[in-house]
C-alpha cells in the first residue's frame, strides 16, 4: 500500500474513532453547551435591529458569497444555487500539480466518503488553471478518487475563479507563469447562507480532523435552525 493510502486509513479511523464527540460538544447532562462557529469576512451593521433583554441591537450583515457559473466534470453547470439548502467544503487545485494537491484531495476523498449519506453536506474543488483543466481533464482526474458523487471538480475561466477566490472565499488564487500557480491549500467550510464559517489546512491532518469535527457542528446548527430531518 502507497504513503497516500496509508494517510487515507489514518484519516478515516480519526474521523470515525471519536462518534461521541459531537454528543458531548452539545450536551451535558441535558445542558445545551453549543457554541455556534464563527463567521468570516468584513461585517457591517444594518438599519434593522433585534432586542435582547429589552435593547435594541444593530443587526448584523456578514460576508457571503456572490453567485457564480462554472462547470463540473460532467460538464454540468454549477452557480451558487447548486448549493442552496448545502453546507459545503470548497478548495482549490489544478491536475497537473506536483505534491499539494495530490495530498489535499486525498484528504478531501477521506471526508467525501465519511459524508457520503449525509443529504446536506457537499465539497467542490475548483481548478485554477482552467485553460489546461477541460471538464474532459477534470472528469479523468476525478476517477482517480474513490467516491465523487457529492464531489465537484469545477471548471470555467479565470475572470470568474480568480475574483471568486479572492472576493468570494477571501483566498489568494493567481497565475504567475505558464506552469506557476499562487493558490491557498485552505479548505473553506460554507455554510446554508453562502457564508464562510472555517479556514482548515488541506495538508494537515489535525486541520482536517477538525474540519470534519466542525461540519458536524454545523449540521447541528442547521438542524435547530431547520428542526427537521436530515437523514
Amino acid at each position: 500500500m502507497n504513503i497516500a493510502g496509508i494517510k487515507k486509513i489514518i484519516v478515516l479511523v480519526l474521523i470515525l474513532a471519536v462518534p461521541g464527540f459531537l454528543y458531548y460538544l452539545l450536551t451535558v447532562k441535558g445542558k445545551n453547551r453549543y457554541h455556534p462557529l464563527p463567521v468570516y469576512g468584513p461585517k457591517t451593521l444594518a438599519k434593522t435591529t433585534h432586542r435582547v433583554q429589552g435593547k435594541d441591537i444593530p443587526d448584523t450583515i456578514y460576508h457571503a458569497l456572490g453567485d457564480f457559473h462554472l462547470v463540473d466534470q460532467n460538464g454540468k453547470p454549477v452557480s451558487l444555487k447548486t448549493f442552496d439548502d448545502k453546507i459545503f467544503v470548497a478548495g482549490f487545485f489544478y491536475t497537473h500539480c506536483p505534491t499539494i494537491c495530490n495530498e489535499l484531495n486525498s484528504n478531501i476523498d477521506s471526508l467525501v466518503i465519511n459524508y457520503a449519506k449525509n443529504k446536506m453536506v457537499y465539497f467542490a474543488s475548483i481548478t485554477v488553471d482552467p485553460a489546461r483543466d477541460s471538464v474532459k481533464v477534470l472528469n479523468a482526474y476525478a476517477r482517480k478518487f474513490e467516491s465523487t458523487q457529492k464531489w465537484m471538480f469545477l471548471t470555467g475561466d479565470t475572470a470568474t475563479i480568480y475574483p471568486l477566490a479572492r472576493q468570494g472565499f477571501l483566498v489568494n488564487a493567481l497565475q504567475t507563469a505558464k506552469d506557476d500557480f499562487i493558490y491557498s491549500d485552505k479548505l473553506i467550510l460554507i455554510d446554508q447562507h453562502k457564508r464562510i464559517r472555517g479556514y482548515y489546512s488541506g495538508t494537515s491532518l489535525p486541520d482536517v480532523i477538525r474540519l470534519n469535527d466542525e461540519i458536524k457542528v454545523l449540521i447541528s446548527e442547521e438542524l435547530r435552525n431547520r428542526e427537521e430531518p436530515l437523514y
